[in-house]
């Protein structure tokens, strides 16, 4: 296969091309919560754990830059801003979410429960907040 270079930046074949757009720490993370509907950029930061508030400015620039996320600003006092998905972004959920099923099927296969881990700590995060 050929190479492809875009911006200085080697991609050796399709799959390398989509991974590097999605791949890093927080870009499916904050594509994943953008699925079903709009969040405020406070939204995002309280629910997304252990995201700094530049990482989490960086990764939505860098989303909207790519087109799989659309950034409204409001006028008003204090400003609200507001992140939704694009249709690119939709698709790359789509990508995202199979991902997802298969890691979980793997998962399982290796003995891993995850989406038990996921009920408990729902729970312990529940049980901390009454």
């Amino acid at each position: 296969m050929p190479d492809v270079i875009i911006n200085k930046e080697i991609f050796y074949n399709p799959v390398d091309f989509v991974l590097k757009k999605l791949g890093g720490t927080w870009k499916i993370p904050v594509l994943w919560r953008l699925r079903k509907k709009t969040w405020r950029y406070t939204e995002l930061q309280k629910d997304i754990e252990h995201i700094s508030q530049k990482m989490l400015l960086q990764t939505l620039k860098q989303l909207e830059a790519e087109g799989f996320v659309q950034k409204k600003t409001y006028a008003e006092v204090p400003p609200r801003t507001e992140y939704s998905l694009t249709e690119k972004g939709k698709r790359a959920v789509e990508v995202i979410e199979y991902l997802r099923n298969y890691g979980l099927d793997l998962m399982k296969e290796d003995g891993i429960d995850y989406e038990a881990m996921m009920r408990e700590e729902a729970l312990r995060k529940k049980q901390a907040g009454a």
